[in-house]
């Protein structure tokens, strides 16, 4: 008898991790456009290779909210990585002349440590999203009277 009214609560749990996490897009979207209105260089195009990653985990929650945070950063790590290197070719180049977003979101032209800023942000989104996850549990077990585990 207890059954669905676990699974009610795991899809709201399930809907209120996919606003957070789309809501936390919004401000990593936010935080990359102001990044570049207030600095320049390295700063700029290095944290923006970090922040798209977080990006792209954030997303990746919003759509599996019940992926573990090593695997949604494993997820943005591998998308990444794979757009990185599809610059490669020609295909990026040429859409990014037709298209700002198309620049935005796939780049033009690889660039090696851009690897390595990627996986900054895979590591810096899991940390908070662990983070996160892990408050969420505590306050479940407070609301239900459970003591916390030691």
């Amino acid at each position: 008898m207890s059954l669905p009214l676990n699974r009610a609560r795991t899809g709201a749990d399930s809907a209120s991790a996919r606003l957070v996490a789309a809501g936390a897009a919004v401000l990593i979207v936010g935080a990359g456009l102001g990044l570049r209105i207030v600095a320049a260089g390295s700063v700029a195009k290095y944290g923006g290779d970090a922040l798209y990653t977080v990006l792209l985990l954030a997303l990746f929650v919003a759509v599996a909210p019940r992926a573990t945070p090593l695997r949604a950063a494993a997820v943005a790590l591998a998308t990444s990585w794979a757009v990185e290197f599809l610059q490669l070719s020609t295909v990026p180049a040429e859409l990014s002349e037709r298209s700002a977003i198309a620049r935005l979101v796939l780049g033009s032209t690889f660039n090696p440590p851009d690897l390595f800023w990627y996986a900054v942000g895979a590591a810096l989104g899991c940390l908070v999203h662990t983070s996160l996850v892990s408050l969420t549990r505590r306050r479940r077990r407070r609301a239900a009277g459970r003591p916390e585990p030691v």
